[in-house]
């Protein structure tokens, strides 16, 4: 199995990654082991996953997240699949 997740910085800052074991990665992302964004906004928190199969899927779901606004981001995190469309409609309107 692999996952998509969003952290949640001590900043507030929202980060998006993928990986196959999502307990140890959140462990070296709390820890601030191998990985430079997340260790300078000590402490993050997990806000959202998503499974996935295969790596890749999840990696290219990262990728498509990662270039979301944060209110399109949120909206994914609760859950509000009518706000999540109503801001790709907004955006594709830019």
């Amino acid at each position: 199995m692999a996952h998509m997740y969003i952290l949640e910085c001590g900043d507030g800052t929202l980060y998006v990654g993928s990986t196959r074991d999502l307990e140890f990665r959140l462990a070296e992302h709390q820890s601030g082991v191998n990985c430079k964004y997340t260790s300078k906004r000590q402490p993050v928190r997990l806000l959202y996953a998503e499974e996935f199969h295969r790596i890749d899927d999840a990696f290219a779901r990262e990728k498509q997240v990662q270039n979301w606004s944060r209110a399109k981001r949120l909206a994914l995190i609760a859950g509000d699949m009518e706000r999540l469309k109503e801001l790709s409609r907004s955006r594709i309107k830019d």
